[in-house]
């Protein structure tokens, strides 16, 4: 979690609790006008996407077999 959000959620647990609903909604209404659908990637998921994409095209791909799903 970047230190940004660190710092939202310290200053949305500050809220009065009958105040953290509208908090939510507010963060929650920017988020969906941002995007709406939510198919949007931030700077990480891109970077992360495109590392993988990488990873393909080199072959380097982890067998299904080999991972541990417990």
């Amino acid at each position: 979690m970047s230190k940004r959000a660190q710092d939202l959620v310290e200053m949305f647990n500050l809220l009065p609790e009958s105040e953290q609903d509208l908090a939510y909604e507010m963060v929650k209404r920017l988020v969906l006008a941002w995007d709406n659908d939510y198919t949007k990637l931030t700077p990480i998921e891109r970077a992360r996407l495109e590392e993988s994409t990488q990873d393909l095209k080199r072959g380097e791909v982890t067998n299904y077999a080999d991972i541990d799903w417990n």
